[in-house]
């Protein structure tokens, strides 16, 4: 199996969301940080992935996603006040939703996209918000961390699987409530409506 990485996106692009003081910042398009790093992720995946037999997209999302669905009438805060939680909310349930809308367009040609949480990990993402808050016993070491992410890239066992959201290497249970471990997936980040309205979205965001 031939797996390609679209992009890496470095921790500093979140640095202004999970910053609590940190205010609203435009990306190089002129459009809210977090919706052209995460909205706009499908559009770099890379051309040689279309010619792999059983190729793989695996989107990082985060519990995170938990915090705010994506708002399409108002994805860069023009009508209400910022708030960094809810940008970063909306970022990671883009990379869930589009996990959803890839596996639809791209499972006739053999790809599919699963989405996932890889858990509390000590990283440079944390410099941005004064330390890992989460409890000691739910924290985990970089390669539990990564277990899920290999799981979805390199298992046998999700093949001709897609669309799905997974957390500690299991396919996480849809809410409709944010739980107070903040577990499971949100039923607005695996809507199929909602993924196929943001990608249409995206487009319209990438620069002509």
């Amino acid at each position: 199996m031939k797996i390609g990485v679209a992009r890496e996106i470095k921790s500093d692009e979140y640095r202004v969301a999970l910053t609590p003081a940190g205010a609203r910042e435009l990306g190089q398009h002129g459009h809210e940080v977090l919706v052209e790093t995460g909205a706009g992720e499908g559009s770099s995946f890379p051309d040689d992935a279309y010619q792999a037999v059983g190729a793989r997209v695996v989107s990082v999302s985060s519990s995170g996603h938990l915090f705010s669905p994506v708002v399409f009438d108002d994805l860069h805060f023009d009508f209400r006040p910022y708030d960094p939680l809810a940008a970063y909310g909306q970022s990671k349930t883009a990379d869930a939703l589009l996990a959803v809308e890839a596996t639809r367009r791209w499972s006739g040609e053999g790809i599919y996209a699963n989405a996932l949480n890889p858990g509390a990990i000590a990283t440079g993402l944390q410099k941005h918000t004064g330390g890992l808050k989460t409890p000691k016993e739910r924290q985990k070491t970089v390669q539990q961390g990564a277990a899920t992410s290999v799981l979805l890239a390199a298992s046998p066992l999700l093949d001709k699987v897609g669309g799905r959201y997974f957390e500690d290497c299991n396919e996480a249970p849809v809410v409709t409530r944010r739980p107070a471990d903040y577990t499971g997936v949100a039923w607005y980040a695996v809507d199929q409506a909602n993924a196929g309205r943001l990608w249409e979205t995206a487009l319209d965001l990438l620069p002509a």
